[in-house]
């Protein structure tokens, strides 16, 4: 019954839906209104700014982190012998949140795609595994400019890294990944498809230095 408490909370932790909270308290607008229509932090970034965005995306990945750290409340979870538990329970929490994200109970069941939430989830679990993951993110998004495709592809590259780099043995472990990234990918159709065809949005990563140099 503890577990079951715990991940209903988990759930409605990841339901604070930070995107619409910041865009109707300091923009007066829904951020569900505009753009992608997605209320998460890079549909913030492009349509409120990177301060706001910045702000939610943490704020979203705190969501991951505290939804996960709920399992320590059972001292059952905290004793060094029930690690392999311990994570499964994580990952149950993690995702209650996930979907809390995706489905807020307090913002009409409308919301976004849970990529900050999920890192937030993955980084209180394997900072290590999450840390590689933002470096491919990163690496990506600068190649290209496509915070989409970034995220895509740094999904793929969980279960890679979670498998064959980390040499996880936990079977749940690695179906969770593997699951994730499907999960990542089935989100992003509209991207993938505007990626196809070209029409996607990139991020100006190089717009203000190049305006300084021009000045």
């Amino acid at each position: 019954m503890s577990e079951v408490l715990l991940i209903l909370l988990a759930y409605l932790v990841g339901s604070v839906s930070n995107a619409v909270w910041v865009s109707k308290r300091f923009f007066r607008m829904d951020i569900r209104e505009y753009g992608s229509g997605n209320a998460g932090a890079t549909n913030t970034f492009r349509v409120l700014g990177p301060r706001a965005g910045t702000f939610v995306m943490i704020m979203d990945m705190i969501k991951g982190i505290i939804a996960v750290k709920l399992a320590l409340i059972i001292p059952y979870y905290a004793e060094p012998e029930h690690l392999t538990q311990l994570i499964n329970f994580q990952i149950g929490l993690g995702l209650a949140a996930v979907v809390g994200h995706i489905f807020p109970i307090w913002a009409d069941f409308r919301g976004g795609k849970g990529i900050a939430t999920l890192f937030g989830m993955v980084l209180a679990i394997q900072p290590l595994i999450a840390l590689s993951c933002v470096g491919v993110f990163l690496l990506m998004l600068f190649l290209t400019r496509y915070v989409s495709l970034s995220s895509i592809l740094a999904s793929v590259a969980f279960p890679i890294l979670l498998i064959f780099i980390f040499r996880e043995q936990e079977l749940f472990y690695k179906l969770f990944a593997i699951a994730i990234a499907l999960l990542v990918i089935l989100t992003h159709q509209k991207n993938i498809g505007r990626l196809l065809n070209g029409s996607e949005n990139k991020v100006p990563l190089f717009r203000n230095r190049r305006r300084r140099e021009a000045d």
